[in-house]
């Protein structure tokens, strides 16, 4: 079996996660977390649109990591990426952190937005 090493030229994956941070390209984020083709920032979380709205049309697909257990968002919020042109992907925050490395390893434009576990 043959094994690649998977890089990420123009991007910072997801290093890891536990109670109330979230580890990306090596550096420590406390609470939530935007990570997007334009960088990462903090995420006031569903209050917070205006962070993604802005990333609209750098994006193929958003995910939604909603904490611990996958959750709904609230309508304002859905609205607000709807009305952007911003499809989105609700999940718990566990799995939308692998399955944002996974698509970043395959050359999506892919942004996720994470409440923490």
């Amino acid at each position: 079996m043959e094994l690649n090493e998977i890089s990420y030229p123009d991007a910072r994956p997801i290093d890891g996660y536990g109670p109330g941070f979230f580890r990306i390209g090596g550096q420590v984020f406390e609470g939530g977390v935007a990570v997007l083709p334009g960088g990462v920032s903090a995420w006031g979380g569903y209050d917070d649109p205006a962070t993604l709205v802005g990333e609209a049309g750098n994006l193929d697909i958003l995910l939604i990591g909603t904490g611990a257990e996958i959750a709904p968002v609230p309508l304002a919020f859905r609205e607000a990426l709807d009305a952007a042109g911003i499809g989105m992907e609700l999940m718990a925050s566990p799995t939308a952190c692998r399955t944002y490395n996974m698509l970043l390893a395959e050359g999506r434009r892919v942004g996720v937005a994470l409440i923490p576990v």
